[in-house]
């Protein structure tokens, strides 16, 4: 049997065995790309907000059996470069507004911003509170390489045009910052910490020390679109000692969730709904449930975070563990191709069907009503007709070999009888026949 001719008998049977094995196919690629069971965190300096943070999300992530691997880091912009680094297998970050707008980040997407850091000026309480002036000749702390801090307040220390102004400029991380200024080592130290963390509290709660605000936050907010102004309320720190004794204005850069963009859609609804649920409450700088937001400068929210703050989490999540919910939504996504295909399928195949098993009786009728038109014309000429016989046996040969369903077995002992009469015609053309054609028929 041919190709072609087996192609025709069989199409059905073969539409059906492709498509189970498009959809087997599809199903395998679908699973195969499963949650992963752990994702690497770049953090912060050990001690400051973000390593804080970076605990709580791990605890989280821990309930939904997910492992969180922390990575403690400088800063911001040295979290930037783990995740732009494919080989520091970082895959998700708290990244301040400032260091996003430094590099390319093409390949990250944000889940969203999820709560407010100040930039803290420190300082001594015996120096004067005289602005940028009171910096000349001191010893500051402007953050380790790789940190936001030392990022923006190289920033601020240029468009104010204090370079070269300092006793000297170090270097230190947050903890030997706190530590050096208290001691009275260096007299100023910049820290790029949220209200929460515990070196802000502790800063602001020794008498050893005070900070100072920005007198001209409203123009640093206007020069760079990444900076926002908060304010430290008068006596929030200690309301029977009023401290501060004034409100401080102070500038922050708004901390976005960043992930890379091939982290599995699942981990980022996971990441989204723990920044809900550490982030949502009110402190000084915020209200209740105002972050984590759908705001994006230079990097670009995710498809998931713009569905997470549109619809909220998938509903499945509700009723199921993360796992659970992940598999059963691919099995709907799945679900919608087989469905959309097989129901066609299903309600036409029958008819189909039917026509595939008629279709195969109907084609020898079509080669015995050729046969019956040869023999008329085979009469009138006076041809010779033992051609035609053997034809007409053949056919007759097929008709018996044919497998149908016995739902159709009639059409083939009709079609037998229609071969025998029509080899009753011939028998009688050949007996009506002038002697010297019946001569050469036989």
């Amino acid at each position: 049997m041919s190709v072609r001719s087996f192609l025709r008998n069989h199409w059905p049977s073969i539409t059906i065995a492709v498509t189970a094995a498009v959809i087997a196919c599809a199903a395998i690629v679908m699973l195969s790309k499963m949650p992963p069971h752990r994702i690497v965190m770049a953090t912060g300096p050990e001690g400051g907000t973000r390593h804080v943070l970076g605990e709580r999300y791990r605890a989280a992530l821990a309930r939904s059996n997910v492992e969180v691997q922390l990575v403690p880091t400088a800063g911001s912009v040295e979290n930037l470069a783990k995740l732009l680094d494919p080989r520091d297998g970082a895959d998700v970050a708290l990244i301040e507004g400032a260091a996003s707008s430094a590099k390319d980040a093409s390949g990250l997407q944000t889940l969203g911003v999820v709560f407010y850091e100040p930039l803290w000026w420190f300082r001594k309480r015996e120096i004067p509170d005289t602005g940028v002036d009171a910096l000349r000749g001191r010893k500051v702390s402007i953050g380790p390489e790789g940190s936001g801090t030392r990022a923006l307040s190289l920033e601020l220390i240029k468009q104010n045009g204090m370079e070269g102004q300092f006793g000297e400029l170090l270097g230190l991380a947050p903890q030997e910052a706190r530590d050096k200024l208290l001691t009275g080592d260096i007299d100023v130290a910049f820290i790029m910490m949220a209200w929460e963390s515990p070196i802000v509290r502790q800063l602001l709660a020794d008498e050893r020390v005070t900070f100072s605000g920005y007198a001209r936050a409203d123009a640093l907010v206007a020069l760079y679109p990444f900076i926002n102004k908060v304010v430290v309320p008068r006596g929030v720190i200690d309301l029977a000692r009023d401290r501060p004794p004034s409100d401080r204005v102070l500038i922050a850069t708004k901390a976005s969730l960043v992930v890379r963009k091939d982290l599995h859609p699942a981990i980022q609804y996971l990441l989204l709904n723990t920044a809900r649920e550490i982030h949502s409450r009110q402190n000084i700088f915020h209200r209740a449930n105002e972050f984590p937001a759908a705001e994006a400068d230079d990097i670009p929210l995710s498809d998931e975070a713009v569905r997470f703050y549109k619809s909220g989490r998938p509903v499945l999540h509700d009723y199921f563990p993360f796992w659970i919910a992940a598999l059963l939504g691919k099995i709907i996504i799945l679900l919608i191709p087989i469905l959309g295909v097989l129901y066609p399928m299903m309600r036409f195949l029958p008819r189909l069907y039917d026509w595939a098993m008629r279709s195969k009786v109907l084609r020898m009728y079509g080669e015995l009503r050729l046969l019956e038109d040869e023999m008329t014309n085979a009469r009138d000429a006076g041809r010779d007709t033992r051609e035609l016989r053997t034809r007409l046996d053949r056919l007759e040969e097929q008709a018996n070999h044919l497998r149908v369903p016995a739902a159709y077995a009639s059409m083939l002992y009709v079609l037998r009888n229609h071969i025998d009469l029509v080899r009753e015609g011939l028998r009688k053309h050949t007996d009506k026949a002038p002697e010297g054609v019946v001569a050469r028929s036989e």
